[in-house]
């Protein structure tokens, strides 16, 4: 064999073996990702939808549905750690640039991982949710046998004929949207353009929903934490909490010692009782935690912590608002999407390794903030998903929405400025992302409600918190009588 030609096999066992070796790790983020999800699943799921104790049928159709949300909520966590992990591999690879043991780690490795997040994403929500809804939902056409197969084939009807409804209402929107003949013809193009087009369609409302919902979870964030800490003696008096407790469990224990079984309502009567007892013994336990917590823990974890919120809150403010005047200043700010993910040539923060672990602090506060103000919000708060007891179809909500949330946040990150990476593959496609006016009016309506909602969260609870320290809400509340003016007669 020429030496050239064994260059030339050398070269393509080497891209082979680069890519077999990208599988690989694909393959195992993916599985380790996946068994997170079902363990996180399995902690909320109803159990009684999943027993063939009534029909075995049902328990089949679930636990198939119940894979397909795993997967969902596996490429929901996929889709937020993208970002994250393609900011510290690039600063992995600036500090270590010639070592050996990171050379798997590289543009083509972050390219293939966009890209299969991506195609998952679109895959997840335009057939695996609305699968798994109507695959529960079904019965099989009338006068078919009864069997999953049956439910299959419905459910594969119903899906084909809400994917034409939708496709035709994008097609329609497009020919709205653009209406010359370049567009008309690129509207024939199903891959090219059409799932590019949708999903861009699906990345904007997922946008426009985290702009709705970060700002609020940013404020809510500081009345969560407070609930979760140990407030300092001088905001909350647990030792009065607990015996007021104490004596109302007490008291309630009495009861049900001392009450009879004479009638029907009275058994009843009972019963309530029983619940409020086992409320008021949880929440008994719950203080009694919180009172047994050091005093390093109350007095310096709960300011701390708030600090830290504060802190961050207030550093993603003011870079969106560095970012707004980027925006009129240098083109450069705009984000687009690049198809060669150049890893370790430069870092994407000024500061170097220091400003990329703070914008990856940023970027997961930023989605915590967002789940936050998504399940806090009066439209979703009946999708929280309670322990031991979430129907399925709860769940499958609760996925779809995890997801939308979760695709959109790279474009999120890049939007606000909050990261210099740019978007590689196709979410850099999106048709709205090259426009001026979407761009800088969605930076200013994030750091406008972000900024509204902070004041506004912040001086009720300091309001309320002085209140409360200085025994204010004690106070009894000023009655005003009213005379009733009686009819002459």
């Amino acid at each position: 064999m020429a030496p050239v030609e064994q260059d030339a096999l050398a070269v393509r066992e080497q891209l082979f073996h680069e890519r077999v070796r990208e599988c690989i790790i694909c393959a195992l983020l993916f599985a380790s990702l996946y068994i997170l999800c079902h363990f996180i699943i399995t902690h909320f799921k109803k159990h009684t939808d999943f027993t063939a104790v009534h029909d075995d049928e049902d328990a089949a159709v679930n636990r198939i549905a119940l894979g397909l949300c795993t997967f969902t909520l596996a490429v929901a966590l996929g889709a937020v750690l993208l970002l994250p992990f393609s900011i510290i591999s690039n600063e992995v690879l600036l500090s270590f640039p010639q070592n050996y043991y990171i050379q798997w780690l590289n543009g083509s490795l972050i390219h293939g991982l966009w890209n299969l997040v991506f195609l998952f994403s679109n895959m997840s929500l335009v057939f695996l949710m609305p699968f798994a809804y109507f695959f529960t939902e079904s019965e099989g056409f009338a006068g078919s046998k009864k069997g999953i197969m049956a439910r299959v084939y419905e459910t594969s009807v119903v899906l084909l004929l809400l994917t034409l409804l939708v496709l035709g209402m994008v097609w329609v929107a497009s020919a709205i949207v653009g209406n010359d003949a370049a567009s008309r013809q690129s509207l024939y193009d199903l891959w090219e353009y059409y799932l590019p087009y949708l999903y861009s369609c699906i990345s904007l409302f997922g946008v426009l929903l985290l702009l709705l919902c970060t700002p609020f979870g940013l404020s809510t964030m500081f009345t969560v934490t407070g609930k979760l800490l140990v407030k300092p003696r001088l905001l909350e008096d647990l030792d009065e909490q607990l015996s007021c407790t104490r004596f109302e469990e007490a008291a309630v224990s009495h009861r049900i010692r001392s009450a009879g079984k004479a009638s029907c309502w009275l058994n009843l009567d009972m019963e309530m009782l029983r619940e409020q007892f086992f409320a008021i013994r949880s929440k008994r336990r719950k203080l009694e935690l919180r009172h047994r917590a050091s005093p390093w823990q109350r007095n310096l974890g709960y300011p701390l912590a708030m600090l830290g919120l504060l802190a961050l809150t207030g550093i993603s403010v003011l870079i969106v608002c560095f970012h707004v005047l980027e925006l009129l200043l240098d083109d450069a700010a705009m984000p687009r999407g690049i198809q060669d993910a150049s890893l370790g040539q430069v870092s994407f923060s000024i500061f170097g390794s220091f400003g990329a672990a703070l914008q990856v602090v940023l970027i997961f506060y930023l989605m915590l903030s967002s789940v936050v103000g998504f399940y806090s919000s009066p439209l979703f708060t009946r999708l929280l998903p309670e322990r031991q007891d979430t129907p399925l179809t709860k769940i499958i909500g609760n996925c779809v929405s995890l997801l939308v949330l979760s695709s959109a946040l790279p474009v999120f990150s890049r939007t606000l400025g909050i990261t210099r990476f740019d978007l590689l593959g196709d979410f850099g496609r999106f048709n709205w992302l090259g426009n001026f006016y979407i761009v800088f009016l969605y930076n200013m309506g994030f750091a406008g409600l972000t900024t509204l909602c902070l004041v506004k969260r912040v001086s009720w609870a300091v309001q309320a918190e002085l209140i409360r320290a200085f025994g204010l809400h004690k106070l009894p509340l000023p009655v005003t009588r009213c005379r009733t003016r009686s009819k002459p007669s």
